[in-house]
C-alpha cells in the first residue's frame, strides 16, 4: 500500500484531454503566464482526502484533479465568451463520463459525489499578465482504493 504514484492519475487526464481534441492548447501545470487565443485546458492536482471506501486496516482516497477550462476574456464576440468555455467544459466532463479510463490502479471517477463533491464545474475568472480570463474550473474526483496501511 506504500509508493502509490498519484501523478498517474493526472498524466491519465492530460493525455485524455488532449485525445479528445476539444482544447487548442492542454498544459499539465498551471500557467504561469497568458494562454493566448483559444480554450486551453490546465490540469493540476487539487486536493487528496481520505474516504471511507475501505476496511479498517486500510484508507482510501479521493484525489481531486483540478481541469481549468480558460479563454481570453476580452476576445470576440463577446457573447460568444461563455458560450465557448461552457461548450468545452460540458464536452469534456461528457468525455470524462463516457470513456476515461483510469487505468485499473483507481476504484472509479466519482461522478454523484458518493464522497463528496461530484464531477462539476464552476465558473469564474482568472487574472494573469494584467489580463482577466474567463474560466471553468472542474473538479474530477478519482477514488482509489487501500491507499494508506492503519496500524494499531
Amino acid at each position: 500500500m506504500t509508493g502509490l504514484d498519484y501523478s498517474v492519475f493526472q498524466e491519465n487526464l492530460i493525455d485524455h484531454a488532449k485525445r479528445t481534441g476539444i482544447f487548442d492548447k492542454v498544459a499539465g501545470h498551471e500557467m504561469k503566464n497568458g494562454p493566448g487565443l483559444g480554450v486551453h485546458c490546465e490540469i493540476f492536482t487539487d486536493t487528496i482526502d481520505p474516504v471511507q471506501a475501505s476496511g479498517l486496516a486500510a484508507t482510501s482516497v479521493r484525489l481531486g484533479i483540478k481541469v481549468r477550462v480558460r479563454t481570453d476574456m476580452l476576445g470576440d464576440p463577446q457573447d460568444g465568451i461563455d458560450p465557448r468555455i461552457i461548450r468545452a467544459a460540458g464536452e469534456f466532463m461528457a468525455s470524462v463520463t463516457a470513456d476515461f479510463d483510469v487505468e485499473g490502479q483507481a476504484r472509479y471517477v466519482d461522478l454523484l459525489g458518493a464522497h463528496g463533491i461530484p464531477l462539476s464545474a464552476r465558473a469564474g475568472y482568472v487574472p494573469q499578465d494584467g489580463k482577466q480570463y474567463r474560466a471553468m474550473d472542474i473538479t474530477v474526483p478519482i477514488i482509489i482504493s487501500d491507499v494508506w496501511e492503519q496500524i494499531a
